[in-house]
């Protein structure tokens, strides 16, 4: 049976995400186009479509447990040596992002990660290491805040680009809730 290539996210709002994938841009990351800002709750993982059928319905447990956050972004980190990546760093909303990520990954989501979880929003990924240094300064004093209302399934195209195809909001608020109007997060595609 085909496999698709999926991930679940929390996508950087606007006007952050385009501020953001435009550092990657500059900073000359061939992956800038491909993946939007986000801050991952599962990297990149095969699923069947019998499989989807399953994550969709953990997700949607997931989310319904889950309430609003606040999540700040805040200076720049690196996990150089070990990965040729700066990112841009959670500074408010990390507890949130390690409880979801750990109910995200498990079910039929469970699996074993390389490295401990980070949450974090990469800005420079397998470029030289100039360009590397180059979006450590120039972001170390980069600051951004907004809501989180929940998160999204993407899935990779066979173009390699990373496109959301479902989102889910956190508890029972909806969208157009009075509590919303002011919500950046989950946008319509």
């Amino acid at each position: 049976m085909p496999q698709r290539s999926i991930g679940v996210a929390i996508e950087v709002p606007q006007p952050y995400g385009a501020d953001l994938q435009d550092w990657r841009r500059r900073l000359g990351d061939p992956s800038a186009e491909r993946i939007p800002p986000h801050v991952t709750l599962l990297p990149p993982t095969a699923a069947t479509d019998d499989e989807l059928v399953a994550i969709e319905e953990h997700l949607t447990e997931i989310a319904a447990d889950e309430f609003p956050f606040e999540m700040q972004l805040r200076g720049t980190g690196t996990f150089r040596p070990v990965s040729p990546v700066t990112f841009v760093a959670v500074a408010a909303g990390i507890a949130e992002c390690e409880r979801l990520e750990s109910r995200v990954r498990t079910g039929p989501l469970a699996r074993e990660i390389r490295f401990n979880y980070h949450p974090h929003v990469t800005v420079a990924h397998d470029v030289e290491d100039a360009a590397l240094e180059q979006g450590f300064r120039a972001l170390s004093g980069y600051e951004a805040s907004f809501r989180v209302w929940g998160f999204s399934l993407f899935e990779q195209g066979d173009d390699r680009v990373w496109r959301p195809q479902r989102d889910y909001t956190f508890g029972n608020v909806s969208p157009l809730s009075p509590d919303a109007r002011d919500r950046p997060f989950l946008p319509s595609w």
